[in-house]
């Protein structure tokens, strides 16, 4: 058995990834893990995100034998994807914040990318906005408190406790006169129409789903892959359950989802 693509992120960051390649290609199999046991990876060394990333690696290459790792999470991306590709003979497919994007649609060369600490002080993430976006001004935020807030609250329905969380960030944007905001961890996405909404019309949201879903399809290449016995698609796995959180919360989050829930590996 070999499931088409594994999701991976810290936490259920990389889910609207999954979500989205599975609305389009409703044939593909998937499977999605958060290693939240070790969330957030945003808080830790560069040491600390690969030695993570490798293990969760081989855990899911032998259990699930995936053509195709998705690493749904900006900060393994910018930080581990090399070793990686270098420790594993599959396709991995990063996601990376959408500087490229954000340069061809800026208008007034002022852009917002809202990221972990990781990925905005990361050398990747670095030569991304030379090579790309190097007669841009890029104003850059680490914020780590939004992104636990909403690991911690995804099944919360209060719009405005959402509102609140996202208010600083999009408040320091609009103080830098961005136009464009790039969603740089795959967390926010979860929030985007609240960011969207604190923005207003002038600005612009932008991440990553569409490229990254492209080039999975693209190396996945034509034939299909299958889920082993007992396992449904798109069923969500965690690793363990970071500090304040329980496997009732994780499973709530399935159910708002609307995925099957796989328990913990």
């Amino acid at each position: 058995m070999s499931v088409d693509f594994a999701f991976i992120d810290s936490g259920t960051g990389g889910l609207p990834y999954m979500k989205y390649l599975t609305e389009h290609y409703p044939s593909s199999s998937c499977i999605y893990v958060a290693d939240a046991k070790n969330f957030p990876y945003g808080e830790k060394t560069r040491k600390q995100v690969t030695e993570c990333s490798l293990a969760l690696c081989k855990t899911i290459i032998e259990r699930f034998n995936p053509k195709v790792i998705v690493v749904a999470c900006n900060t393994m991306s910018v930080t581990a994807l090399k070793e990686m590709r270098e420790n594993f003979p599959i396709p991995f497919i990063g996601t990376v914040p959408a500087i490229k994007l954000a340069a061809k649609v800026t208008k007034n060369k002022r852009i917002g990318l809202l990221a972990t600490q990781r990925s905005v002080s990361s050398p990747y993430t670095a030569r991304l906005i030379k090579d790309f976006a190097s007669d841009c001004a890029v104003f850059s935020r680490g914020d780590g408190r939004l992104i636990s807030f909403i690991e911690h609250n995804l099944t919360n329905p209060n719009e405005e406790d959402k509102l609140n969380a996202c208010r600083n960030a999009v408040e320091f944007f609009k103080e830098n006169d961005c136009d464009t905001i790039i969603l740089g961890c795959t967390h926010f996405i979860h929030v985007s129409p609240q960011i969207q909404k604190l923005a207003g019309p002038e600005i612009q949201v932008i991440d990553s789903r569409d490229g990254v879903v492209r080039q999975a399809l693209k190396m996945r290449g034509k034939i299909s892959g299958e889920l082993p016995e007992g396992i449904e698609n798109k069923t969500f796995f965690v690793t363990g359950f970071p500090e304040g959180s329980t496997e009732e919360d994780y499973k709530s989050i399935a159910r708002m989802q609307n995925i099957p829930w796989g328990g913990q590996l």
